[in-house]
């Protein structure tokens, strides 16, 4: 990799400045937390399909290249079809989502782009889909990934590399 000298100039790459596994070995009551945390909505019976597609819109929003990386080899192996995954990025535009993802994904960006504010037309989309109970799971996987995101973009995670499928042909 290329390490920047300037980070005002666009294009080059940059070196992690740590990486995913010092933070589970730096700060493992940390890490234990956040992982945590990131598995609660999950655990109460949350779509995880639709979880990890509102973990990769926030990743993209806060330019995490670990986490964006890895929220896609993630929903690649829970199912989530490829469309959804490449159009996630603009999905307002892409009729592969259904109204409940359109919902989570409105209320992904509100709290991803907090300082913006929660508008009264993505709450009332989003408690339209969701219970309040439901809301309440969605909004802690949110804000989990969001600190998920703080870590790999302050550090720089070097992003996942894919895993080749066993008897794959070499390159």
């Amino acid at each position: 990799m290329i390490q920047r000298t300037d980070n005002k100039r666009p294009g080059k790459m940059m070196h992690a400045r740590s990486e995913y596994k010092d933070f589970m070995s730096l700060t493992p009551d940390a890490y234990s937390a956040v992982l945590a945390l990131s598995q609660v909505a999950g655990k109460a019976g949350m779509d995880k399909q639709l979880l990890e597609l509102i973990k990769l819109r926030a990743s993209q929003i806060n330019g995490c290249a670990f986490c964006v990386q890895y929220h896609i080899l993630e929903g690649e192996k829970l199912g989530v079809p490829t469309d959804k995954l490449n159009l996630v990025v603009v999905w307002r535009e892409a009729p592969q989502f259904l109204a409940r993802e359109r919902a989570a994904l409105a209320w992904t960006e509100a709290l991803t782009l907090l300082s913006e504010g929660v508008s009264d037309e993505v709450y009332a989309q989003a408690s339209a889909e969701f219970s309040e109970k439901e809301l309440a799971y969605l909004t802690s996987a949110v804000a989990s990934i969001n600190v998920w995101n703080r870590f790999g973009a302050a550090f720089r995670w070097t992003p996942p590399a894919r895993q080749k499928a066993v008897g794959a042909a070499a390159s």
